[in-house]
């Protein structure tokens, strides 16, 4: 991919880490995803970094940054699994990465949180800012939640720098699929079951009701 990455330094009035730590998470990222999942990712820091000013969150830049970065890493060939969900194994890779820049531990729990938990509602939000924010990112980006929070100017803004592609509704739901359609059990319970259940004709979704009523348990 790109050798060199030539971005502003400032995007929608929000600064873009810019620590060794961070450039080396950008080139990473740039490395082993394409165009449409790094572009999301770019976008979903700076829709969670919006959302923090808006709401006075106090929160780290830097932890943020990464966990939108790697958010979506676990879809790619480089970090996907076999049988792990592949929240778990974006969330597993950017343990690795920042354990090698001997991150304290708090914060890699913090980051490796983000990542596992975003596409689990009802839960980041009252969790740390950057579990919470990480989360809000997707939702703006991927579902439009909370679009009108945004003014027309940051949306804008955010988009001439990180495009989204003409089709990408349906193309993030594509690379979802792809992600998750070799291993179809970890889409239980959460909203990639969605996804299969749109994409893959042979998928059938596991019942909640149907594994407790067939436990081996007699009553």
């Amino acid at each position: 991919m790109n050798a060199h990455l030539h971005h502003p330094e400032t995007i929608a009035g929000i600064r873009v880490p810019d620590s060794q730590i961070a450039r080396a998470a950008t080139q990473l990222v740039r490395d082993k995803e394409d165009d449409l999942l790094y572009n999301h990712s770019r976008r979903v820091f700076f829709w969670g970094a919006l959302t923090g000013q808006r709401r006075n969150l106090r929160y780290d830049p830097e932890l943020l940054y990464i966990g939108a970065m790697f958010h979506d890493m676990g879809l790619t060939d480089a970090y996907a699994s076999r049988a792990l969900r592949f929240e778990v194994d974006g969330a597993n890779a950017a343990r690795d990465f920042l354990t090698s820049y001997g991150v304290p531990e708090r914060d890699i729990e913090e980051v490796w949180t983000a990542i596992a938990l975003h596409t689990t509602p009802g839960i980041p939000e009252h969790m740390r800012p950057t579990v919470a924010l990480v989360t809000a990112g997707v939702e703006m980006d991927v579902l439009g939640i909370a679009y009108d929070d945004f003014t027309p100017e940051q949306r804008d803004h955010v988009c001439v720098h990180h495009p989204r592609e003409s089709n990408f509704k349906e193309a993030v739901i594509d690379h979802f699929a792809q992600g998750t359609i070799k291993k179809p059990e970890t889409t239980f319970g959460n909203v990639k079951a969605d996804v299969l259940a749109l994409k893959d004709p042979g998928y059938r979704r596991m019942n909640f009701c149907s594994i407790i009523l067939g436990s081996p348990w007699p009553h």
